[in-house]
């Protein structure tokens, strides 16, 4: 070997000063001892030396020698690779590797002897090849898998290397033999990075900007040491933060040197043309960079771990790391500055044969064919709604410039269709009335792509201008339009029918023609459901059954979304948008009929499906759900923290909001017995006993009787009980003359807790008769039952039918005549001492009987009572008026 060694190659590098500490990655290494090999394998910056020698120092020295080895580029020759090698282990166990190595030994036989050394050490010894990717190469290979496979058990070999080796992993992997940290693990974590910046660096920055940071790293350790050095100075930091990218010059600097530089030009080039995609697979790159190989060249880099992240488990999709990606469009724009929009072009292209218009659209703009992108996205958009996407189209809006759009009538009244969906209103009828001018000119005059929805136009712009007249509240105007466009639709328009059908459904709904809205909404959905837009039957399917609910039909309203669900079953196992909420709905008809477990199952089960599975309502109808539930196990603060959540997470849309999240917390207070807060709540509202009725604001002015009425409960004071009547009487009437039967059993409920509060149980009875009858066929329960003990003192005195039996069970209610056995005079003696806060020993002692004595009473007392607990004893003793014979004695 010509000349000394390098011996400073053989030391453990020492750990920085002020380094962040991580015990998450230390127990990964540890849990290396238990295994042939520990991999440490991430990109350049990922920090592994510094990993590795930081979990050695931590450790200690204990039993454990430690053989480290620096690797450089002028290692590759085997001969000096090996004397290295030996040469660290020498140093971490004496006397281990005295032969010479010899040109004209076979490795394998140098390496028997050493092994056999080896397996004498008395330590757990770690072999340290730090920067392997440096020697890897063919040269090297057959020995390091001789060394691998016979490694004895106490000898763990690690390696860092920024690409895998050519090393037997799978075969390790399936055996248990490998430890493995990857780029992913390296990753400084957010309490990571921030304990770098303001610990480490002193940045003080606030958590909002170092999230802001690590998100745009990626976690990337070298990232974000040199965007701290680029921070130093700066008075505008969060500026800075905010426009960080790749364009950085210490950034910039890094990859070129440690990265770009190293690759051959094929890689390069490579590099630099795919780098304008978001997401990377072998036939696009192929597409785009006119070539072939992609796919194995994908594979290559991901092997060589050069900033490709793998996005799914079969490697057919990556992308590069975000910065890296700016890196290399930085090179692209100064390197082959009238290259880009060529590859942009090929890429847009790729994506519209293969069906992807978003990203077609995206690229076809970066090339600057603006005509090109408008044809795309006019062909888009019909499919692009039918599945709900309206804020891909929407960001069409703004991309498109109003010159390209406004001579394509068709490409017009798509993008004023995403607009209206998304809630904006503003400057649409403007929009409709250019297209409307647009087409009174020969047909030379317009740009269209898609010929077929030219001759649906004339209806559609009728449908949304009914829409827009349901935006301001004009009911007979939205009537109007959405007749005149049902009359000027072509007969297999089907989506522009249904679209018309669901606006007029909507303007009658509100005005409280529930029957008609159900006419209107089903004929709307049948034609949608003839065209394929099924998530937007579930939409409409959602308003059917809330329409049955409020006629009080709940058997009707579940088959509604049974029905749906079957629908959404029949597409190819795609889970279709809406599909959660059917699970919402089901949910609250579960719950009214008290199947509390049902209720949560549907919810667990719709959340279980994605956000990707809920229409835009549906995280708000999924936390009202959840409240009412809450409510009913008596957890009142966390139902109002849901309702908070509720209506944070409310998006307006046409369908009028009947049941708004206020008068709901409003409803919860007054059960907590904040009468005063519920009673603000009407007040700010402007609601009273003698405001003008309507359908729209129905919900709000029963909440308001039912806060009267819990007001007057609880003081028997003032004017509340008359107007609460009053109130009541005139919202009966209103409700069955509308046919909501739903919500005349609720008025006709609070009626009859009104009368019993007045002490008049034979004018209570008379309403809750009427109510009873009405809740039967359909199996309510919870209208009742969630009204507590008032409602348990009626339904006793109220006939004794099953129905009124089973609400009286559902109240936890147990008539005294269906007891096992009575009670002995000394079981109610105990029971009665049950009910206050002595603990056993102490009732013990007030009945002077031994504490057996009392287990034994107790336990026949839960028997008897058919009960497990104390205060499930108590509460039952209380329904059944047992407590109250114990005082009177």
């Amino acid at each position: 070997m010509a000349g000394p060694l390098v011996e400073t190659k053989l030391y453990v590098p020492k750990v920085p000063r002020g380094l962040v500490a991580r015990p998450r990655l230390s127990e990964r290494l540890s849990r290396g001892a238990q295994s042939r090999l520990t991999l440490v394998s991430a990109p350049a910056g990922f920090g592994k030396t510094t990993v590795l020698s930081a979990w050695l120092a931590a450790a200690g020295a204990g039993q454990r020698s430690v053989a480290w080895l620096s690797l450089e580029g002028s290692d590759r020759q085997p001969g000096l690779f090996w004397t290295y090698v030996i040469t660290a282990l020498q140093g971490a166990a004496p006397g281990v590797g005295a032969l010479p190595l010899s040109a004209q030994a076979p490795i394998e036989t140098v390496l028997a002897t050493l092994l056999n050394e080896l397996n004498a050490v008395p330590n757990e010894l770690h072999l340290v090849l730090d920067d392997y990717h440096l020697v890897d190469g063919p040269d090297i290979e057959a020995g390091m898998v001789f060394l691998l496979e016979h490694l004895p058990q106490h000898v763990h070999l690690v390696i860092s290397s920024r690409a895998d080796p050519a090393l037997p992993l799978a075969r390790l992997r399936a055996r248990g033999e490998l430890v493995e940290v990857r780029a992913a693990d390296l990753r400084f974590t957010l309490g990571e990075a921030t304990d770098y910046l303001n610990e480490v660096i002193g940045l003080d920055l606030t958590l909002h900007d170092i999230a802001a940071l690590e998100a745009r790293t990626e976690g990337w350790i070298a990232a974000l040491q040199l965007a701290a050095l680029s921070m130093q100075g700066r008075a505008d930091v969060a500026g800075f933060i905010a426009g960080f990218a790749g364009d950085d010059r210490y950034i910039v600097d890094y990859l070129v040197e440690e990265v770009l530089r190293r690759q051959s030009d094929q890689v390069r080039s490579f590099l630099i043309q795919t780098s304008i995609l978001d997401r990377l697979s072998g036939p696009l790159c192929d597409a785009v960079t006119a070539g072939h190989g992609g796919k194995a060249m994908l594979e290559a880099l991901d092997r060589a771990n050069l900033f490709v992240v793998a996005l799914d488990d079969s490697r057919r999709w990556y992308r590069y790391h975000h910065l890296f990606a700016d890196v290399l469009r930085t090179h692209l724009l100064d390197e082959r500055p009238g290259e880009a929009a060529g590859l942009h072009r090929r890429a847009s292209r790729w994506y519209e044969r293969n069906g992807e218009p978003a990203p077609a659209v995206r690229h076809a703009v970066a090339a600057g064919d603006l005509e090109w992108a408008a044809g795309l996205v006019e062909l888009a958009i019909p499919e692009l709604l039918r599945n709900r996407q309206e804020p891909t189209v929407r960001g069409w809006v703004d991309v498109l410039p109003d010159e390209v759009v406004q001579a394509r009538p068709v490409l017009a009244v798509g993008l004023i269709g995403a607009l209206m969906q998304g809630g904006e209103f503003d400057g649409v009828e403007a929009r409709l009335r250019d297209v409307e001018q647009l087409l009174a000119q020969p047909p030379a005059e317009m740009v269209v792509v898609d010929e077929a929805e030219l001759f649906r136009l004339s209806g559609r712009i009728q449908m949304y201008r009914a829409a827009l007249a349901l935006s301001r509240g004009d009911a007979p105007a939205t009537i109007s339009y959405a007749r005149m466009a049902v009359d000027r639709a072509a007969a297999e328009d089907h989506l522009t029918r249904a679209g018309a059908s669901a606006l007029l459904g909507l303007a009658v709904w509100g005005a409280g023609d529930l029957e008609g809205a159900h006419r209107a909404y089903s004929a709307a959905a049948d034609g949608l459901r003839r065209i394929g837009h099924i998530s937007d039957v579930l939409g409409c399917s959602i308003t059917l059954a809330d329409i049955r609910i409020t006629q009080g039909r709940l058997g009707d309203a579940m088959r509604t979304y049974e029905q749906a669900l079957r629908l959404a079953a029949d597409q190819d196992g795609v889970v279709l948008r809406g599909t959660a909420d059917m699970y919402a709905g089901m949910s609250q008809i579960a719950f009214e009929r008290n199947d509390l477990d049902a209720a949560i199952r549907h919810l667990l089960h719709g959340e279980g499906l994605g956000e990707h599975a809920g229409l835009p309502q549906n995280a708000y109808r999924r936390r009202v759900a959840m409240a009412r539930i809450r409510q009913a196990q008596g957890d009142l603060d966390g139902v109002l923290d849901l309702l908070a959540e509720a209506q944070h997470a409310y998006i307006g849309d046409f369908s009028p909001n009947v049941r708004p999240v206020p008068a709901l917390t409003a409803r919860v207070l007054a059960e907590q017995g904040r009468i005063g807060e519920a009673l603000g709540w009407a007040r700010e509202q402007g609601l009273s006993a003698d405001d003008d009725l309507s359908y729209l604001r129905e919900f709000e002015h029963v909440t308001l009787a039912r806060v009267l009425v819990a007001k007057y409960a609880s003081d028997r004071t003032g004017t509340g009980a008359d107007d609460a009547a009053r109130l009541l009487g005139r919202l009966r009437t209103a409700a069955e003359a509308g046919e909501r039967t739903g919500c005349v059993i609720e008025i006709l409920v609070l009626q009859a807790l009104l009368q019993h509060a007045r002490g008049d149980i034979p004018g209570a009875l008379v309403p809750l008769e009427r109510a009873l009858a009405l809740a039967e066929p359909e199996g309510y329960v919870r209208v009742f039952v969630s009204e507590g003990p008032r409602m348990v003192a009626l339904l006793r005195a109220a006939s004794k039918r099953p129905y009124v039996r089973r609400l009286l069970e559902a109240c936890g209610d147990r008539p005294a005549q269906r007891l096992v056995e009575p009670l002995s005079e000394r079981e109610l003696e105990v029971l009665r001492l049950l009910a206050t806060v002595l603990d056993g020993p102490a009732i013990a002692r007030e009945l002077v009987v031994s504490l057996n004595t009392l287990r034994t009473h107790t336990r026949n007392i839960y028997a008897k009572l058919g009960v497990n607990s104390r205060r499930a004893a108590v509460r039952q003793a209380g329904e059944l008026n047992l407590l109250s014979r114990t005082r009177e004695r």
